[in-house]
């Protein structure tokens, strides 16, 4: 409906096309010849006519849309509407005894006139409108270079046309078919490599990397093209993200180094999550920490029953709590405080909620914290809180409970990997498939409970991880402190090793313990150099110091202990690890051990070595001390 001036101008515009297309049409059927008898019939009938197709106009909603955005669904409309109307002017004149002869081909030409003329105006006024605010942003806009002229380059060209911050002035692609081409009116200048010269040419400060489908080495490569060029790289959201619709192309961010980590994505047995998730109650411990988050948002997506999240951190669990009131409206949740260590709180939580699959990913993970000062507390929480969450879930027949383990329970020299690996071997010992678990109030049968054990390396991003250390030195100008020039850790991005926990947890039939692919070992001196040139610095601006192994730590993590074996499984970034049996006669020992007083962190080391074998206890302590010499 005319409910404006601007749309009350458009109808004008149209009644007005309606008059001079009818003319136009006598006049191009009489070849130009207005003295012609016959022409005096487009006068005669014009009174009938315009009422008619402005009418038919309205009804076809031709003015609810803007004309500074009119596109080809508007046209389509435009052209349905022109022949209706024409049609509906025909009947009308043949069915009212209305003065004036029509010539059959005036009811061809006049929608063809009505279409050019409706339609061209508002192509008119669109190109003209842009072409204005082009001028007006070009005076604001910065230039920028696009690495990347497929269909992700050309999408972001179009989406950034009308932006006011940023000006494409041409494309770099290896692909030598598309140079001298364009692409949206814009120039594909050359291969990535010219970078260099075609950025000093516009004076280009940014350069965004569109290629989300290509290979992480195609990237890197990109985006060290234009980090040793002096430009600040951009990129465009991952390939993932974009065929799922949470974002789209003119997303730009800063690049991370997760996009140049080289990892290939996870391909996930979606149905057969859904099928094990979708209608479920789902709890997870620690879901305020980095992992349990990210575990709780991939799980939201396979639409359970309900999701509960159990975190013993206040703060965290209330930021979880508000996150998922605004992205996952209508799934239910239960935010719950308790401690695992806390066994009555943990059955309580049990028996109300009844979930049907537990994550276990509450503990604490820094190495050089829990070394010392809080090593009993390392027991008491990574052990004695699995244990009894473990037994918990036993007692009630849970499916399965999958635990969160750590490549640092490999041949462990740490506190913190050895009570993990501890934590392991409780899994390991409660394991019983051949016998049935106590029935679980309200059920109708019995069922045993699978425990499943994932390992992984560090995650980036992660609390404690040294991404944000190294981001808090850049951002206070240096220096950025790594322990060792040769010290490697196996890295994955969160959302990575979530979903390769989640998929563990639905191939595990039971006392498996999963080793995630982490493909190549990180130097994490790399790392800091990675971060520094994408914060737009170099190694001469931001120092790097090496200041020594801190206690715990060791040069190297391994994803397999000695004398294990690997299994294939049917994804090919988890193995099934063989790792010795565990004699459950041991764990009311244990018990009692979790139950003595704190002991001196010397002593607690080798109480530890009793119960975890593998265990080398100062370990990496010993050689950190011998690196910091030699450093010295």
């Amino acid at each position: 409906m005319i409910n404006n001036p601007k749309t009350a101008l458009a109808f004008a515009h149209d009644v007005v096309a309606c008059g001079v297309a009818w003319v136009l049409a006598y006049l191009l059927r009489l070849n130009l010849d207005y003295t012609d008898p016959f022409f005096f019939g487009a006068w005669k009938t014009l009174p009938w006519v315009i009422p008619t197709q402005a009418t038919v106009f309205l009804a076809f909603g031709l003015y609810r849309g803007i004309w500074r955005y009119a596109s080809l669904p508007d046209l389509k409309r435009i052209v349905l509407a022109a022949a209706v109307a024409t049609m509906a002017s025909a009947l009308l004149l043949k069915l009212l005894p209305v003065p004036g002869t029509v010539p059959r081909s005036v009811f061809i030409l006049d929608p063809i006139l009505l279409v050019m003329l409706m339609g061209g105006s508002r192509l008119a006024y669109r190109t003209w409108k842009e072409r204005r605010l082009l001028s007006l942003h070009a005076l604001e806009a910065q230039p920028v270079l696009v690495l990347g002229a497929g269909d992700a380059g050309a999408s972001l060209a179009k989406a950034l046309a009308r932006s006011s911050e940023w000006r494409v002035v041409g494309f770099l692609d290896d692909d030598s078919g598309k140079h001298g081409r364009q692409v949206h009116g814009l120039p594909v200048l050359g291969p990535i490599d010219a970078l260099p010269r075609h950025a000093a040419r516009y004076d280009v400060k940014h350069a965004i990397v569109a290629l989300p489908s290509a290979s992480h080495a195609v990237r890197r490569r990109a985006v060290e093209v234009a980090t040793r060029a002096g430009l600040r790289a951009l990129t465009v959201p991952s390939f993932d993200d974009l065929v799922s619709g949470r974002v789209s192309v003119s997303s730009i961010r800063q690049v991370e180094l997760d996009d140049l980590l080289g990892r290939d994505p996870v391909m996930l047995d979606t149905a057969g999550l859904r099928e094990w998730l979708s209608g479920r109650t789902v709890l997870v411990t620690g879901a305020g920490g980095s992992i349990g988050a990210e575990l709780c948002r991939q799980i939201a997506r396979f639409a359970p029953a309900r999701l509960i999240m159990l975190e013993l951190n206040e703060f965290a669990l209330y930021r979880m709590e508000q996150e998922f009131a605004e992205q996952f409206k209508t799934l239910p949740v239960a935010c719950l405080i308790g401690d695992v260590k806390n066994r009555l709180r943990m059955e309580q939580v049990l028996d109300e909620y009844r979930p049907d699959v537990v994550f276990h990913a509450a503990a604490y993970k820094h190495v050089p914290l829990m070394e010392e000062e809080n090593a009993w507390e390392a027991v008491q929480n990574n052990v004695l809180g699995t244990l009894v969450m473990a037994e918990a879930c036993r007692d009630r027949g849970i499916g399965k409970f999958v635990f969160v383990s750590t490549d640092k329970a490999v041949n462990p020299v740490n506190v913190m990997g050895a009570t993990k690996r501890l934590a392991e071997m409780v899994c390991q010992a409660l394991q019983r498939p051949s016998s049935p678990s106590p029935v679980h109030p309200g059920q109708g049968k019995k069922s045993a409970t699978q425990f499943i054990m994932v390992r992984f390396g560090n995650v980036l991003g992660s609390a404690g991880s040294v991404i944000p250390k190294f981001k808090e030195q850049i951002a206070r100008g240096g220096p950025v402190t790594v322990t060792h020039p040769e010290i490697t850790r196996y890295f994955m991005s969160i959302p990575e090793a979530c979903q390769l926990v989640l998929q563990a947890g639905l191939m595990g039939k039971g006392g498996e313990i999963f080793v995630m692919d982490m493909g190549e070992p990180v130097k994490i001196v790399d790392l800091a150099r990675d971060l520094i040139r994408l914060s737009g610095f170099s190694e001469n601006e931001i120092k790097i110091e090496f200041t020594g192994l801190r206690p715990g730590e060791k040069l190297y993590e391994e994803p397999l202990a000695d004398g294990e074996t690997t299994l294939p499984t049917p994804h090919p970034k988890l193995r099934i690890a063989r790792a010795r049996n565990v004699d459950p006669g041991w764990l009311d020992e244990l018990r009692v051990w979790l139950m003595i007083p704190p002991v001196t962190p010397e002593k607690l080391r080798s109480e530890l070595a009793r119960w975890v074998p593998e265990y080398r206890p100062n370990g990496g302590t010993a050689s950190g001390v011998a690196v910091n010499r030699m450093l010295a």
